[in-house]
């Protein structure tokens, strides 16, 4: 799982977390990186191809056969990106204590 209070490595993987956050879950009014729902980030810094593993806030989501694409078509937008590649899983299960601090200020719970 990615860790969000590390630094961001680099520019390019900046322009990627904010096409991440163009995103957002319909439930729920905050991107899906703040969500806590992008679990691994991996980008080739030779090829700048993106692969991205994901979950959704509940399997029974209703857009779970379109978030996928929707991620994808965001990430493909940044300037100078390779191929991106979105996996979705729910191991471990999405819940609340994935929130980042910005998510939490968002929805009045800190």
């Amino acid at each position: 799982m990615e860790n969000r209070n590390s630094p961001i490595q680099s520019p390019f993987e900046a322009k990627v977390i904010a096409a991440l956050r163009s995103v957002f879950d319909p439930e729920i009014p905050v991107n899906i990186y703040d969500l806590g729902l992008i679990y691994n980030l991996q980008i080739n810094e030779q090829t700048n191809d993106v692969s991205i593993l994901m979950t959704l806030t509940t399997p029974n989501c209703p857009v779970a056969e379109d978030m996928p694409g929707e991620v994808q078509d965001a990430v493909k937008l940044v300037e100078g990106v390779g191929s991106v590649k979105v996996e979705l899983t729910f191991e471990p299960p999405w819940d609340k204590e994935m929130l980042s601090e910005s998510a939490l200020l968002d929805l009045g719970l800190l």
